[in-house]
């Protein structure tokens, strides 16, 4: 066993980027993590979760904490983050054993002032908004390039991720369009490796619909569900506690609600 790397003494990596993602999921987990009150963590997906999974390994490699982390059973919000979990040693449990979270580490594809987010870029929202909903306390890891000074959607320009049920697919891209004013919206497509949509970890599509800058995100959320057909939004509101940014010098900013 090994003690914990301090983050002052990492070696840095290829690319400046990636140093300061790392250093954002390290303090994240290093500030918020108890290990000896929190058993049950929420792992997300993303770039930056890697490193909240990778801290978390160490932390079980290091006799002063191994006892208390050996025995965390860590929810998976999609395919990725469970190899994550499995990859670092640490024991993989499912939300449907464990419906209440400790606490939960996740990325975003944007950050309001406000702290509400876009997610789903990666195709896992319903999952995502599962275990983030269910945890106590709920902390986002992502780069500088995620954070937006103005509302949603000035930075995040591929739209609102929707999961649709794939029979319904088609009214709620009417829907979207007709009666919630979205600009466009498109059925996310596989790319290359598959010939038609996305299909999600429920089976489901998703469907990214443009509403440009989004000044009300809690009211379109609320729009977008009432649709028939809509499993669930991107749009995560009223749930982040804090943030982490890694920024391009390495430095990390802390934004709380």
């Amino acid at each position: 066993m090994s003690p914990i790397p301090a983050i002052k003494d990492l070696p840095h990596l290829d690319d400046p980027l990636e140093d300061s993602k790392r250093i954002a999921a390290y303090r994240a987990v290093d500030e918020n993590l108890d290990v000896e009150v929190h058993k049950i963590i929420g792992i997300g997906s993303g770039s930056t979760v890697i490193y909240v999974a990778e801290r978390l390994g160490q932390y079980l490699q290091d006799e002063r904490f191994s006892q208390f982390v050996s025995k965390f059973i860590c929810i998976p919000t999609g395919f990725q983050s469970r190899n994550l979990i499995l990859e670092n040693g640490l024991q993989l449990g499912c939300i449907e054993q464990h419906p209440v979270i400790d606490i939960a580490f996740d990325g975003a594809d944007e950050v309001d002032v406000n702290l509400q987010l876009i997610k789903g870029g990666g195709a896992c929202l319903f999952q995502e908004k599962l275990v983030s909903t269910s945890s106590k306390v709920f902390i986002v890891v992502a780069d500088y390039r995620k954070k937006s000074s103005q509302y949603l959607g000035s930075n995040w320009k591929k739209g609102v991720p929707v999961e649709v049920v794939p029979s319904a697919y088609v009214r709620v891209c009417h829907d979207l369009k007709n009666l919630l004013g979205a600009k466009q919206v498109v059925v996310r497509q596989g790319g290359s490796a598959k010939a038609g949509p996305v299909v999600t970890d429920n089976n489901n599509f998703i469907l990214d619909a443009d509403f440009g800058e989004i000044q009300d995100p809690k009211m379109l959320h609320e729009n977008i569900k009432s649709l028939v057909g809509v499993v669930e939004t991107g749009l995560f509101i009223d749930n982040a506690e804090k943030a982490y940014f890694g920024n391009a010098d390495g430095s990390v900013e802390v934004v709380t609600n």
